[in-house]
């Protein structure tokens, strides 16, 4: 049966995540703020949490309503019929993101919707189903804009930025979700190397390599949240987990850089627990005094071999670890390596400081301003060439295409609307996990009478400090198949799977150490 649901991304990704779902072929698909809108069946919704690289979660509306007060929230919410998702036995939680004249703090719109589900469960049945904030059996989500609330269930649970391969974090790291959409944004798939020259905690090259191979980021996912709905149809995501169909080789390479030690141990970790040895490599390397070409055999440039440009992606550091003169003498060191050494390469660079861009002393082809958590920054796009830029035109080389003019025209315009882009960004929270939005456990009726608290940016990034997924130790992909560091297709539940039912927790940690013992240590 189809039914109308939402994935969530952040602003500015609402293309990329609406061409994302057309290829898996989903139904009326609409672009909104933030969010995209589409229509499909069970299948659909798994395939979706599984596979879809720009969401952050995917949400099955329950009902949409007005609500220009408290009471039309409580009201709205008890003419559901709560029994078809809940029992008194059943735990649950609800995320709240408002954006109302009429409502001033999220909690109390949560408050009054756990209040109206306990209240009639109370009346029927003499008993209640308890709120649950870390590990719910049903997670909901009440979205308020203006007085036009929805209702929905979160059938994604922890954001899904959260892949799963994430062993340790360096501070301040790319957000997944945002990594990947950057990688996308290049139109790059594999065609040629890929080098990021600041790779920090390894995650735009993991990335790059899941896209380059065609697998899915839900493959090291622990869970979802609707594997605990009451209408779980587990053969249905067996096969949507197991479908390999659009995995394919990678005949090119990825490498990794950074000069911090502490930094290149966590991302070979991470990229290890990726299961992805084979496809990258992580240097220790200054970015000043290493070449930015890549060689044919992939060992390191010599004289003797023929170098190759890899397409660059990459974030480099905006300040928080090195001081302002050493800063922009980086950046300006960036644009000198990439006139110096890389012409006839592309290079894509994110930053949020316009006099670091300047430094670099490049024309860019494309600015495509997007958020890294809280800061405003700018993915721009370089095309490097020899010469001056009217020779490069004049023996037939290009900049810009006729859609990156299109695109550049659109980026001014954003500029003229950016107090209202950036204000739309910090009001809605929504896109943060469950460990930051607002969540009901024990509140009182006086929470009606709370101020408004000071808005803030989206955390999805931020929590990634906390460590990364915690519950995922080893990497394991629910029984993939490893060898030699790589990942191989076939039954990813079957023969090995450290959470198949009825494996305790000593026999799923001594399968972890197995692993790890038989690939070996890449430090």
């Amino acid at each position: 049966m189809t039914t109308s649901l939402i994935a969530k991304t952040f602003q500015g990704l609402e293309p990329l995540l609406a061409q994302e779902l057309t290829e898996l072929g989903a139904d009326d698909i609409q672009i909104g703020r933030r969010m995209v809108t589409f229509k499909g069946d069970k299948e659909m919704l798994y395939r979706a949490n599984f596979c879809l690289r720009t969401a952050i979660r995917v949400l099955k509306p329950i009902k949409t309503f007005k609500a220009k007060s408290a009471d039309d929230v409580y009201a709205a919410v008890s003419a559901i019929d709560w029994s078809e998702y809940l029992t008194p036995e059943t735990t649950f939680a609800v995320d709240s993101v408002v954006f109302s004249p009429e409502f001033h703090h999220s909690k109390f719109v949560a408050y009054k919707v756990k209040d109206a589900i306990a209240d009639q469960f109370r009346e029927r049945t003499g008993k209640r189903p308890n709120v649950s904030v870390s590990n719910p059996d049903i997670q909901l989500h009440i979205h308020i804009s203006d007085y036009d609330a929805t209702l929905a269930l979160d059938s994604s649970g922890e954001s899904l930025h959260r892949r799963g391969y994430r062993q340790e974090t360096v501070a301040a790291p790319l957000n997944e979700v945002l990594a990947a959409a950057i990688i996308m944004m290049t139109g790059w798939r594999g065609e040629t190397d890929f080098l990021d020259p600041f790779c920090g905690s390894g995650t735009l090259c993991v990335e790059a390599a899941l896209i380059a191979r065609g697998i899915a980021p839900g493959v090291f996912r622990k869970s979802y949240a609707f594997e605990k709905w009451p209408d779980f149809d587990r053969d249905l995501f067996e096969r949507v987990y197991n479908d390999d169909s659009q995995e394919r080789d990678f005949d090119h390479h990825i490498y990794g850089r950074d000069n911090d030690p502490k930094a290149v141990g966590i991302a070979r970790r991470n990229v290890r627990a990726a299961g992805l040895s084979k496809e990258i490599t992580i240097d220790e390397a200054d970015f000043r005094d290493t070449p930015l070409a890549i060689p044919s055999s992939g060992d390191g440039v010599t004289d003797q071999e023929v170098a190759t440009a890899p397409l660059i992606v990459t974030n480099p550091p905006y300040g928080e670890r090195i001081s302002s003169p050493d800063l922009l003498g980086l950046y300006k060191t960036i644009g000198q390596k990439l006139k110096r050494e890389f012409s006839g390469g592309e290079a894509w660079i994110l930053s949020y400081r316009e006099e670091c861009f300047d430094e670099i002393g490049l024309k860019p082809s494309l600015k495509t301003p997007l958020f890294n958590g809280s800061l405003e920054c700018e993915l721009r796009k370089y095309v490097l060439f020899q010469g001056r830029l009217d020779e490069h035109r004049a023996s037939g080389g290009f900049v810009k295409t006729d859609d990156e003019r299109r695109q550049m025209a659109e980026k001014r315009r954003f500029k003229q609307h950016r107090d209202g882009f950036k204000s739309g960004h910090r009001d809605e929270r929504d896109d943060r996990d469950e460990h930051d939005a607002h969540r009901f456990n024990k509140f009182s009726r006086r929470d009606e009478g709370f101020k408004p608290r000071r808005s803030f940016g989206d955390r999805d990034g931020d929590d990634d400090r906390r460590g990364g997924d915690r519950r995922v130790k080893g990497g394991d992909r629910r029984g993939a198949s490893f060898k030699g560091g790589s990942f191989k297709s076939g039954d990813r539940r079957g023969k090995g799977d450290f959470h198949a039912k009825g494996n305790d927790r000593a026999a799923r940690q001594e399968a972890r150490r197995r692993f790890f013992r038989g690939e070996g240590n890449e430090e």
